[in-house]
């Protein structure tokens, strides 16, 4: 294949060659896509239903599960799909579409989780300004403004990805269209290009990360500092389940994409994608909601 205009498909990384363990991966698969399916849309559900979470820190965990939602059904179905017929291939504009929509999902959830943090540093250390800082019309901003971020930096990777020449085959070692793989495909130094893009868009990532960090180094300053002891921890309950999700999503993301050359290996990768990609959106409904009297009593309500 000389260059990327006569590749018309690619071929996915397969999780097994026989028969039973490529339906073991498929029923595997299934139970996470369903256990996120049923998680992110009782909370959305419950948020859009119960007019007691319409609250600034709700609004935008309706939006993290929309993300979530989103990023986990753009790599398994069509992971289990191939399991369940037997086959490596994903089409070139599917493999397009999968590089722009997790670049949009996961981008858009780094800044929103970002801007979660921000709403839990006004609600616990400027308690007395929060409906001043923190209204609707605020909210719906920042909420927009992580959206189209994710969406503009969608747009640039894709681009720069796919007008790159591709002289090394079509095998992608992932069970998705990840960047660094596809790159692995090129055969010219425009792939720097997105290199310098990727190094980019992680400082960007590490400042969001470092925005967190401080945030709730101030939050837990404050809290420690609450006389009541159920005061502090209602404040705890209200922080843990965000910083646990930021902590899962930022940790297996940077070893994934900052790991040294000689802790490489296919396995070791296939598990690292698997915790960022198919994880978090399976078990952030599971942690949100686990210490939270308010959701539990909505979803309850719901069900």
């Amino acid at each position: 294949m000389s260059n990327s205009s006569s590749l018309n498909e690619f071929l996915l990384l397969a999780f097994a060659d026989t028969r039973e363990l490529q339906l073991l991966h498929f029923a595997l698969f299934l139970g996470i896509y369903l256990a996120a399916l049923l998680g992110n849309g009782l909370i959305i559900t419950a948020v859009a239903c119960d007019h007691r979470l319409h609250t600034p820190m709700y609004f935008f965990l309706f939006n993290l599960s929309l993300l979530d939602l989103g990023s986990i059904s753009i790599t398994v179905p069509k992971s289990m799909a191939n399991s369940l017929s037997d086959t490596r291939a994903i089409s070139y504009s599917g493999c397009a579409a999968q590089v722009f929509f997790l670049f949009f999902l996961y981008s858009a959830e780094l800044y929103l989780l970002t801007v979660m943090a921000y709403d839990r540093f006004v609600a616990i250390c400027k308690p007395l300004h929060y409906g001043t800082i923190m209204g609707t019309r605020t909210c719906v901003k920042m909420a927009a403004a992580a959206w189209a971020s994710g969406f503009l930096k969608a747009v640039m990777h894709t681009a720069n990805t796919f007008s790159i020449p591709f002289c090394q085959g079509n095998v992608v070692e992932q069970f998705f269209c990840e960047v660094p793989q596809i790159l692995k495909l090129s055969c010219s130094d425009s792939y720097l290009r997105e290199v310098g893009l990727i190094v980019i868009s992680l400082c960007l990532g590490f400042g969001c990360f470092v925005f967190i960090v401080v945030s709730y180094v101030q939050i837990f300053t404050v809290v420690l500092r609450i006389p009541s002891e159920q005061g502090r921890l209602k404040a705890f309950s209200m922080c843990l389940p965000h910083l646990a999700v930021v902590s899962l999503l930022v940790s297996t993301v940077l070893f994934a994409y900052l790991k040294p050359p000689s802790l490489s290996s296919p396995a070791l990768n296939l598990v690292v994608t698997i915790l960022y990609s198919v994880v978090p959106p399976a078990v952030n409904p599971l942690i949100y909601s686990m210490r939270n009297k308010e959701l539990k009593d909505a979803l309850k309500k719901l069900i």
